[in-house]
């Protein structure tokens, strides 16, 4: 392509384009309120309304039901979103939408309650069998066959993007694991992202959200590169994750410089508007982003730890519920990552480092993966987090059951700028037990 640099130069075998979808956004303040409108636009009459329990009874929710109610939009609640959804939630919020004779859906929330509304859409506009739609090869991986009902998603953090994807990720409670159903078709079809819902947020939900959000944008870079596809395909036979592309570096890039200024001023101030703001643009910008490209090890290697963890609470999430949450899951497998995968693409991973607002003078290629995960850490450290995996109570001896959870995950793991095995994923969990 004449557009683009050398690293998208065809390859024999591989794809020769690639496809980028997302949602109609409407980014602003006070956006929330133009919910009734949009679901009018859109023909439709009555909605299902999902959102989870805490949120039930905030001012969002609230504002979204006044719109509906004034655009002469009929709406039923769905307040059982579990917050990092199974399996199981799933069926639930499928049944709720099967029995409720709804044309359409809104859904207010973060990544659980949007994810949970793309599939309980899918599953009652195009039903089949649980596992028919679940990633391969954990699932069948079958084509969603049809259109589903038309979706607006609103969300209420900054990082998970949920609202410009179509992925919908969840607890499969039979491996302990995360894997998920991605489609084109689950792409919201309207967005309207409000940053206004940021200074309700407490700060554990900022830091774990932000984190997810700088992960999506530095997945999306140091992705296999999309000529480097070697199954290649066209049209609607073009995977949704597909690699890196000229699209998503422009947006992924954009959204890491805003996280390398604004994350921590995000996490420490809810007042301070700006940075707040700012963290929900970067979301949108690499939620759009890694929907093209897709992740890689940082997401495949988090799936197996939010499974497994034991007896871990976060302040700011369900009271009592053991959780990891997903940003901080996927953050705690960034170093590990960048210092194995940057020999591949070491100009890339300068790149990420450089956007973070991490120091490049003087480094070499090979100082590549250590410069960025040297400026991951350093955030990490000052927004909070856990230092590595030991600290959610994982050691040696639960290397080869994370390595077992996370192995099968084959729709990111595959799109890393590298292949590996069963013993490279160990020797990355192992890496990522303790930073500092």
């Amino acid at each position: 392509m004449a557009c683009c640099h050398a690293d998208f130069a065809a390859v024999e075998g591989g794809d020769r384009g690639f496809t980028v979808g997302m949602p109609t956004f409407t980014f602003g303040a006070g956006v929330l309120a133009e919910a009734g409108d949009n679901a009018a636009a859109l023909g439709l009459r009555r909605v299902a309304l999902f959102t989870d329990r805490t949120l039930a009874t905030s001012e969002h929710v609230a504002k979204v039901k006044a719109s509906l109610a004034s655009a002469g939009i009929d709406h039923v609640v769905y307040d059982e979103v579990v917050i990092e959804p199974t399996d199981r939630s799933f069926h639930d919020a499928t049944r709720f939408a099967r029995e409720s004779d709804v044309d359409g859906y809104v859904s207010v929330g973060g990544g659980s309650v949007m994810d949970t509304c793309k599939a309980a859409n899918l599953y009652a506009s195009q039903p089949a069998e649980f596992m028919t739609y679940v990633n391969a090869p954990i699932g069948a991986g079958q084509r969603v066959p049809g259109p589903v009902k038309p979706h607006i998603a609103c969300p209420t953090t900054a990082g998970t993007g949920s609202e410009t994807t179509g992925i919908a990720i969840f607890t499969l409670t039979s491996m302990n694991a995360k894997t998920g159903i991605i489609s084109r078709r689950l792409i919201p079809t309207i967005a309207l992202v409000d940053p206004d819902v940021t200074r309700t947020l407490p700060a554990n939900v900022v830091a774990s959200t932000g984190f997810d959000c700088m992960s999506h944008a530095l997945e999306s870079i140091t992705a296999r590169l999309y000529p480097r596809r070697l199954n290649p395909a066209q049209g609607i036979g073009r995977p949704v994750s597909q690699g890196a592309n000229p699209f998503s570096d422009a947006l992924a890039t954009q959204a890491l410089t805003s996280v390398g200024q604004f994350l921590v001023r995000a996490v420490n101030d809810a007042a301070d508007t700006e940075a707040r703001t700012e963290m929900m643009y970067a979301a949108m910008l690499a939620g759009v982003a890694f929907n093209a490209a897709g992740c890689h090890l940082p997401h495949g290697l988090s799936y197996a730890v939010s499974g497994l963890v034991k007896d871990w609470q976060v302040k700011g999430y369900p009271e009592g519920k053991t959780l990891v949450p997903h940003g901080m899951a996927v953050v705690l497998n960034n170093p590990s990552v960048w210092r194995h995968t940057a020999f591949a693409h070491p100009e890339r991973h300068l790149r990420c480092a450089r956007a973070l607002g991490g120091s490049t003078n003087g480094a070499t290629h090979a100082d590549a993966g250590e410069v960025l995960a040297g400026r991951v850490v350093d955030l990490m450290r000052a927004a909070g987090m856990p230092n590595g995996l030991t600290a959610l109570g994982f050691d040696e001896a639960h290397l080869d059951a994370l390595a077992t959870g996370a192995e099968p995950q084959y729709r990111v793991i595959k799109n890393a700028p590298i292949d590996v095995g069963r013993d490279e994923i160990r020797s990355l969990f192992r890496a990522a037990l303790r930073y500092w």
